[in-house]
């Protein structure tokens, strides 16, 4: 067992030295949507949950920890991107324990613009008209766990970005790998590789035009069509261990720290705490930061800062197994005044 968890930590290494931030190439990647994070109990950690993970959130963070449900979960998640802007970002998902030591799950994520104004050359201020682009996005997971001791995940995630009259689409896998020791599994430790995927482009009718052209007195419409240029994924590499430290059976503080490397951005580091008391109350909070960014910066990641959130699981009668959770989930952000995660939960 040492042996495989020194070839985690070798490959580890390797993978971030070959993956590290690159702040040069920052605003470059496109398909941004693929790196927010609709469910709030993950959220509330800033997505640092890279070790232990589990569920329909491990769908979006580190596939290897679907195998970690003991049962089945549905979720339905709202965040409210950016408050003082009108974005949403809406998702819902399903995670299942098969036979044996397997996991599935899928999940639906959709970027809601609200109405924009149709503007054109000549009418610059509106037409009266509005149009709602449609960022969809949908992940099939599955999980291994062998002597749950070690999981390994891999997901497949379809990417589509719609406009009245532009398209493209794409396709990415994520993988991920989460080991546990101790004993009473105390010590997690997980590397997740997310948003790797052949470049998109749009295309459609809105890259062509058609202009006049003349020949002697005659003229006659010609229609140019453009291409446009292709994007990158925003691919991420996560790093990250916690440890829990039992008071009680039932009462235990999990602490974690987590490393994130971009290929389109600076690397940030981070770390935070979740309370659990029970199955009932969960607390957490953590904080990220940027490495090499400034206050202020206009090139600092939106969510440089602080985060907390919190879970209340109800049962459906004394002593079942199966809940009913609540979950909230703040983030600070900078510019704009916060992101808010809504999530409500099934396990059964």
């Amino acid at each position: 067992m040492k042996r495989i968890l020194y070839t985690i930590l070798f490959t580890a290494a390797i993978a971030t030295i070959s993956f590290a931030g690159n702040p040069d190439r920052q605003g470059e990647a496109g398909a941004g949507e693929l790196l927010l994070n609709p469910w709030a109990t993950s959220s509330g950690l800033h997505s640092m949950t890279t070790s232990f993970v589990s569920g329909i959130d491990a769908l979006r963070i580190n596939p290897a920890g679907i195998g970690r449900l003991s049962g089945r979960e549905v979720s339905l998640s709202n965040t409210r991107l950016y408050e003082g802007s009108t974005l949403q970002h809406n998702a819902i998902g399903y995670a299942q324990r098969g036979k044996g030591n397997g996991a599935f799950g899928f999940s639906l994520a959709i970027v809601d613009f609200g109405d924009i104004a149709i503007t054109t050359e000549d009418q610059p201020e509106g037409t009266d008209g509005f149009f709602a682009p449609s960022f969809v996005n949908l992940g099939l997971g599955y999980s291994y766990t062998y002597e749950n001791k070690i999981s390994v995940g891999i997901l497949t995630r379809l990417i589509s970005e719609t406009l009245p009259n532009l398209t493209a689409f794409g396709m990415a896998i994520d993988a991920g790998v989460q080991y546990v020791s101790g004993e009473r599994d105390n010590f997690k430790l997980g590397i997740s590789l997310r948003n790797i995927g052949t470049p998109m482009r749009f295309s459609g009718e809105g890259l062509s035009r058609e202009i006049v052209s003349q020949e002697g007195q005659a003229e006659f419409p010609i229609r140019i069509d453009s291409r446009s240029e292709e994007f990158d994924l925003p691919s991420v590499l996560n790093i990250g261990f916690s440890y829990d430290f039992y008071f009680r059976d039932d009462i235990y503080l999990t602490g974690l720290a987590n490393f994130t490397s971009n290929a389109f951005s600076r690397d940030q580091i981070g770390g935070g705490v979740e309370l659990h008391y029970g199955d009932l109350i969960v607390l957490r909070g953590g904080y990220k930061y940027e490495i090499g960014s400034t206050a202020g910066s206009p090139t600092s990641n939106v969510y440089t800062g602080a985060a907390a959130g919190a879970s209340i699981n109800v049962p459906f009668k004394k002593g079942s197994t199966n809940k009913l959770g609540l979950d909230y989930a703040y983030r600070t952000t900078s510019p704009f005044r916060g992101t808010h995660n809504f999530g409500i939960r099934l396990t059964f």
